[in-house]
């Protein structure tokens, strides 16, 4: 009797359907957190890890948080240059004070940490915006892959994948209110628009996306409302509907304006990152500026997504609105103006794509079509699926690790650290040694990496800084074109490091004024020839 009043385990689950399928909904992963955990394992535990450093720019960019935690200031005059009192604007100092903070934690560890969690949300929140919008699953698998693959060119620890993020924000919030503004129902999300400006403008310069999205959905308001004729009741409704979109998109974009205006510079901010965006000079010569070459794998990636971006169009351009198709031209002109946009140009291109493709396929993406195999299952499991406990497990966990060296237990299964190969890690440790660290002129793009060294340099990536004669005449050295010893003469330096079997490396070889003193299969290090001759070397 006693064993027979007892109830067993699965006659408790089945008494109590809603409390198991409440708890599966808290415990089983979807789609979008599998994608999240998958790519931020991949990021922090694998070769991709050194990848993602690969850019050292991010060193001053570490150096400088560091300094603004230290003096609780952000800094107004270049701190790091051999330059004499050069105007700096550190308009990312909040992404900076981040980094800084967490190298001085977790060393590179925390920063790739910080940067894999960041690209990890980006992609699983834009498959799950995918399938909010109407897209099927195994469509918006291919294309949040495709977009993955394509935003791989810049896959580096620095502030604009924090841009990816806000731009996704962005792009889901005014999306969102427009679809609500059609049916009839109010969202009040539009109004916070303004509060994140004040954040991502001290985060990076990537705001100029955020503008022209809210331009582009005010503009289709205001399409909408001159549209609507007004003959019928609904149309009647749909132009009344349209003019306050319009109106609270206006207010929103002058608040969000203004509110770009709220960083250390104030309005001299926005005047320099015009300056600097409209130097034409400068954006002909800068790498990440230069259009796309599609002979290359990334690249190829964002083309195959112009592709079918552009047989979308073809096929069910009818169903677009005035919105999506200013959006899709921004895309595509930003995506193609500059390799830099290919990541923001992706992401906005699936956002689009998805949805119109879905919605005139006879598959559609819900879990009863997709009843068969294991599509059918992933379906019911994001249909299910709530709780998000494994991406902030994973945070969690990666977190824990990062912070105690990268060890799990005695097992060193995280290592972020800058490429021997790509940067001059050993030279660098060679100049130390010697004591020849105190003003070296490099490249450009390895300065960055010198800072982090606390070696000062002559000249770094913060192109909009020096301007555009100092590049005039930078680049001429590199190139070793008439004139290139000018640049030595007026910004002299204790030795000069550069990348191996180069044009200027092998001019200073053959100079008679210049002596090498180290050597390897990444750099080569000179001295002035009076220099190394009085020093013994």
């Amino acid at each position: 009797m006693a064993e027979s009043s007892r109830t067993s385990p699965v006659t408790s689950l089945a008494t109590h359907p809603s409390a198991n399928r409440a708890w599966l909904r808290a415990v089983l992963p979807s789609v979008a957190d599998i994608i999240f955990v998958a790519l931020l394992g991949a990021l922090v535990f694998t070769p991709l890890s050194v990848r993602l450093l690969g850019d050292g720019g991010i060193g001053w960019h570490i150096r400088t948080g560091q300094q603004i935690l230290a003096t609780h200031e952000v800094p107004r005059v270049d701190p790091f240059s051999s330059q004499v009192r050069l105007q700096w604007f550190a308009w990312e100092w909040l992404y900076d004070v981040a980094v800084g903070k967490l190298d001085a934690w977790c060393g590179l560890n925390g920063v790739v940490w910080f940067t894999a969690v960041v690209i990890a949300a980006v992609f699983a929140c834009t498959f799950r915006l995918l399938l909010r919008s109407g897209a099927n699953l195994p469509l918006a698998l291919v294309l949040v892959l495709l977009a993955i693959s394509a935003s791989m060119i810049h896959f580096l620890a620095r502030p604009h994948v924090v841009s990816w993020l806000f731009t996704l924000a962005w792009f889901a919030i005014l999306n969102g209110y427009e679809k609500t503004s059609e049916h009839r129902r109010v969202s009040r999300s539009i109004w916070a628009l303004p509060a994140l400006m004040i954040i991502w403008v001290n985060v990076h310069g990537g705001v100029l996306f955020g503008l022209a999205l809210l331009a582009i959905f005010w503009l289709g308001a205001v399409w909408d409302r001159l549209r609507a004729r007004g003959d019928r009741i609904e149309e009647s409704f749909a132009r009344i509907a349209a003019g306050w979109r319009a109106r609270d998109l206006f207010v929103v974009g002058l608040l969000s304006g203004l509110a770009s205006f709220v960083n250390p510079y104030g309005w001299k901010l926005d005047a320099h990152v015009y300056a600097y965006l409209t130097d034409r000079f400068l954006m002909d010569h800068i790498d990440e500026f230069q259009s796309p070459n599609f002979h290359l794998i990334a690249q190829k990636c964002f083309l195959v997504l112009l592709l079918i971006a552009f047989a979308a169009v073809a096929a069910h351009g009818r169903a677009l609105r005035m919105s999506q198709v200013l959006t899709l031209l921004l895309a595509v002109y930003a995506g193609l103006y500059a390799s830099r946009n290919i990541p923001i140009a992706s992401i906005l291109l699936v956002l689009l794509i998805g949805p119109v493709i879905s919605s005139t396929s006879k598959w559609r993406g819900d879990a009863r079509s997709e009843s068969l195999g294991f599509l059918g299952r992933m379906a019911t499991m994001e249909s299910q699926a709530r709780g998000h406990l494994w991406p902030i497990m994973a945070i969690m966990a990666t977190f824990a690790v990062a912070f105690h060296g990268g060890r799990v237990g005695s097992n060193q299964i995280m290592d972020a650290h800058f490429d021997s190969k790509r940067m001059p890690v050993a030279a660098v440790d060679f100049l130390e040694q010697h004591q020849l660290a105190n003003s070296v002129l490099s490249t450009d793009f390895w300065g960055g990496h010198l800072i982090y060294r606390h070696i000062p340099v002559v000249v770094d990536d913060r192109h909009d800084m020096y301007g555009e004669a100092f590049f005039k005449s930078y680049l001429k050295m590199i190139r070793v074109e008439d004139g290139w010893r000018e640049f030595l003469e007026t910004h002299p330096a204790q030795c000069v490091l550069l990348p191996k079997d180069t044009a200027l490396a092998n001019a200073l070889a053959l100079s008679y004024r210049w002596k090498s003193i180290y050597s390897d299969d990444v750099a080569i290090v000179f001295v002035r020839r009076a220099v190394a001759d009085g020093s013994g070397r």
